[in-house]
């Protein structure tokens, strides 16, 4: 049941209408207000006193302020322990990425132990053989799988005889690729190299700029020579240089490679030419050592100082 009430007006009740009684509240529209809801009464009611309206409204005011201490109580108790979870959780995220950062640095070996040396010089000269073949592109994670396999006498995943073609056919290939590789970039050099104002080419490829120019004798393919020399990659790399241990060399002029003999009979004493000469000309598909790669293009500043 619905009511809408618009006015309400009260009467109060002498003592003498009703002697046994003390005064009430009595809506004068005939309606009695008992537990928050409207009943309609036929006839006025003397069923609530003010005293008692008083004190029920305390009570409840007394329990809704104590539910309301104990739910911010138990609220504040669920932020601490919320804060001590989450300060807990970013103190192990804090210490796990640590870690990570720690793995991702590369264990140093201890070179002061016998053992670590050893192993580790043979890694860089195992490394070094690779890398020169063309073994860069070799995977070292498992690379040191297969290693760590063998030494801790773990079934190895592949047969052992089954292992060197696999390795053959993939140094092969990548050899050939890095090779080509070098072609190109011996061809793009050279292509460059040869637009330059004053450079200068024979027919054999050999390329030529005159820095000094000397007036003295030209040696044959039988003298000696004395000269200064620098030799240097086509990317600045220097690989030998008589100028930087400040002693000229001596040879014979057909005692070097093919672009340095060529060279030698073309220039005078006193001369100093900047050389670039092709991998044809120099040590070919095989390199030179560590320090030249296969296919690769040379230059040479070269003063000649003597013929002998």
């Amino acid at each position: 049941m619905s009511a809408i009430i618009i006015s309400v007006r009260f009467s109060i009740q002498s003592a003498g209408s009703h002697p046994s009684h003390s005064p009430r509240l009595i809506p004068a529209n005939g309606w009695a207000v008992e537990n928050r809801f409207l009943f309609p009464c036929s006839r006025p009611s003397n069923l609530f006193s003010l005293p008692f309206i008083y004190k029920e409204t305390i009570m409840r005011l007394i329990v809704f302020s104590l539910a309301m201490l104990i739910s911010s109580l138990g609220w504040a108790q669920s932020k601490k322990e919320l804060a001590a979870s989450n300060a807990a959780l970013t103190a192990q995220l804090t210490a796990l990425k640590a870690e990570v950062e720690s793995l991702k640095k590369p264990k140093e070996a201890d070179l002061n132990n016998k053992h670590e040396k050893a192993s580790y010089a043979l890694g860089v000269l195992v490394g070094t053989n690779l890398k020169s073949q063309g073994g860069d592109s070799l995977n070292v994670d498992a690379l040191n799988i297969g290693i760590s396999d063998v030494f801790q006498n773990r079934a190895p995943k592949i047969d052992q005889q089954a292992c060197m073609p696999i390795v053959q056919q993939y140094m092969q290939e990548a050899a050939e690729k890095k090779n080509a590789q070098f072609v190109e970039a011996s061809k793009v050099y050279l292509d460059e190299n040869r637009k330059k104002p004053g450079v200068k080419e024979t027919a054999s490829g050999l390329q030529y700029q005159v820095i000094t120019a000397g007036k003295g004798k030209m040696p044959s393919a039988s003298d000696k020579v004395t000269v200064h020399y620098t030799g240097k990659l086509t990317d600045g790399t220097v690989f030998d240089s008589s100028v930087e241990r400040n002693e000229p060399a001596t040879f014979g002029v057909s005692e070097v490679i093919p672009g340095w003999t060529e060279a030698l009979q073309l220039m005078h004493e006193g001369d100093k030419w900047l050389l670039t000469i092709p991998y044809s000309l120099a040590y070919g598909e095989r390199g030179a050592g560590q320090e030249i790669p296969p296919y690769s293009t040379l230059i040479f500043e070269v003063e000649l100082i003597k013929v002998n």
